[in-house]
């Protein structure tokens, strides 16, 4: 998709914003459909939700669903690094271990742009495993395919990474007096792909990731932080997508207030 003469993938602009691999609604389905990818534009939709759900596409004009119209996505993941789709939908290294990152990371912990929103994080929510009901040919290039595309296996089960908290933790034990927790403050200055780092959680959250050479571990992020207070605002309680909005909304300079656990 990203490799043809005229790919519907185009550099667009948005209010004030410039914005790279970009594409309306309904030029993906019409190109799922002229590429066999899908039967109809019904299960192009479905398939577009599900590369919504899984931080693949994102939303330019802040609607949360994806849909057959002239609304604007665009694709988070640098079709450079070459990995298949299932990878990208179901690889926990980059969760587990994020010492293991590399180029070829399926998570863009970072932006791949400074034209691009500062949304430079992943948030997840989910908990239940999902079903791709494949086959199925996406346009990702494979290493190991001639054509550029990947087929899926049959209902394929996608499943959460596991969190790299050892049990789950409560606001009310954060907060209790004596908790085996010491408050730190990072300014992370984002640069030009972002911030980089993941969060998960519904309230508190947690670091869940952190991109080994981004602005976040520079400024001492490390994996089990809980996030206290984002630019002065309290959010112990928020779920990732309200820290994801106010975290988008805020200066590139951000300012966290972690909890870390001692020892």
């Amino acid at each position: 998709i990203s490799s043809q003469e005229e790919s519907i993938l185009q550099v667009r602009e948005q209010g004030s914003e410039r914005y790279r691999r970009t594409f309306l609604g309904r030029q993906m389905l019409d190109w799922l459909l002229d590429h066999g990818e899908v039967s109809d534009r019904e299960e192009g939709v479905k398939l577009c939700r599900e590369l919504l759900e899984y931080g693949i596409i994102q939303h330019v004009s802040g609607h949360q669903h994806f849909s057959d119209s002239e609304m604007l996505f665009q694709f988070t993941i640098n079709f450079r690094r070459r990995r298949k789709l299932i990878e990208v939908l179901s690889d926990p290294d980059p969760f587990m271990d994020p010492k293991q990152e590399s180029p070829d990371s399926p998570f863009c912990l970072r932006k791949l742009s400074a034209d691009l929103p500062h949304n430079s994080f992943v948030c997840i929510q989910h908990n239940e495993p999902k079903i791709v009901p494949a086959p199925r040919r996406c346009g990702y290039h494979s290493p190991v395919s001639g054509t550029g595309y990947t087929h899926l296996s049959p209902s394929v089960t996608l499943k959460t990474p596991p969190s790299v908290l050892k049990r789950p933790v409560t606001v009310e034990e954060l907060l209790c007096p004596g908790a085996p927790y010491v408050r730190k403050m990072l300014n992370i200055l984002g640069d030009d792909v972002g911030w980089g780092f993941v969060i998960r959680g519904s309230g508190p959250c947690h670091i869940q990731a952190v991109d080994p050479g981004g602005p976040a571990a520079a400024a001492g992020m490390k994996l089990c932080q809980f996030i206290y207070a984002v630019n002065g605002t309290c959010c112990l309680r928020y779920d990732c997508q309200t820290i994801n909005r106010l975290i988008v909304a805020g200066p590139r300079a951000l300012i966290l207030e972690v909890l870390e656990p001692l020892g």
